[in-house]
């Protein structure tokens, strides 16, 4: 299989595309780990300098008059660790911070595990969908399913998009093609023609119009008008996705927007689809949705330029993310989001 990823991963996909989706089930069953209860976190959540001190004293300066860090985040876990919910600068465009990223726990249960969080500067920023070459596979989509050399400059993030489209309750549209139907009713991201990204409802609050050039399509919001609908609590594997054993408590990613317009997006272990839309909410979504679920799939890169802007070096917002953090300089099998500086 074309794409990457782990022999384990590749091979379960193809079993699940040749109807071995039992077989598969079974070993997930049988492998399944329920996360730690207790613990301290296996990291510092106080976090790398992403960026070099001249270009973190140059953001933190122009912070003051433009695109502000939100809040520290209080944690779920209570007591906060040094670091926890303290916002740092992950990228610099045109001498302002671009992206902000912190840690948070989400449970005092699970005390060890330990979120992503970023928040991206639409502003500054413009947002592409690409496809994979397995899923939606095939088609004119105008779009490369990497981030091939001589295509990376000014990139500064990349992550994961939602379930398998055949999974995802509605569709995949890029540059005039789609994959399945965009359907009525279930969540979306929209990317428009001036760089910038929509997070609603199809049909409702977000619809096609000329200036949408792609639509990823995954489930039911989260987040709805600032608050945790209780859906999120009901019918867990059938609503909301098949997990590794069947667990509630899994890797989980998901995005959102907050009231002035700023990206919301969330990732890490451990998590319940409330605790997700919980963290989605804390960093101040108003409207989210869930992407894809479960170890494999988890993906947030930022980028550091320094000496090499027409090859800048990735690096994952987690240290315990399963994949590389080169993951999109080679041919993905899912389609993913790239982010690029205006």
């Amino acid at each position: 299989m074309p794409g990457g990823g782990t022999v384990a991963e590749r091979l379960a996909e193809w079993a699940r595309d040749h109807y071995l989706g039992p077989v598969v089930t079974l070993g997930e069953w049988l492998s399944y780990q329920p996360p730690k209860v207790g613990g301290r976190p296996s990291f510092p959540l106080s976090g790398p300098g992403p960026v070099s001190h001249r270009h973190r004293a140059r953001a933190i300066h122009a912070a003051n008059n433009s695109f502000r860090p939100p809040p520290r985040l209080a944690s779920f876990a209570g007591r906060p660790l040094p670091g926890e919910g303290t916002w740092r600068v992950a990228a610099v465009v045109h001498g302002e911070p671009a992206i902000y990223v912190t840690y948070l726990r989400a449970s005092r249960v699970y005390s060890s595990y330990v979120a992503g969080i970023a928040v991206l500067n639409q502003r500054l920023l413009k947002f592409e969908l690409r496809p994979g070459v397995e899923d939606p596979g095939s088609g004119n989509w105008q779009a490369l399913p990497d981030i091939a050399p001589g295509t990376r400059r000014g990139l500064v993030a990349t992550f994961n998009s939602g379930f398998k489209i055949s999974a995802s309750d509605g569709g995949f549209y890029l540059n005039g093609v789609t994959a399945g139907t965009l359907t009525d009713g279930v969540a979306s991201e929209v990317y428009y023609r001036d760089g910038h990204l929509a997070v609603g409802v199809w049909g409702r609050t977000v619809r096609m119009t000329p200036d949408v050039v792609a639509v990823r399509q995954n489930l039911h919001l989260i987040v709805i008008g600032g608050h945790v609908p209780d859906s999120v609590n009901s019918n867990i594997e059938s609503s909301w996705g098949a997990t590794l054993g069947g667990g509630y408590y899994v890797w989980r990613s998901g995005i959102g927007i907050t009231r002035s317009g700023r990206i919301v997006f969330v990732y890490g272990p451990a998590l319940d689809v409330r605790q997700l839309a919980d963290l989605l909410q804390r960093a101040g979504a108003v409207t989210a949705m869930q992407l894809d679920i479960n170890p494999e799939w988890m993906s947030f890169m930022y980028y550091q330029s320094r000496h090499h802007p027409q090859d800048p070096k990735p690096i994952n917002l987690l240290p315990t993310q399963s994949q590389p953090a080169s993951r999109y300089y080679s041919t993905s099998s899912r389609d993913f989001t790239a982010v690029y500086a205006r």
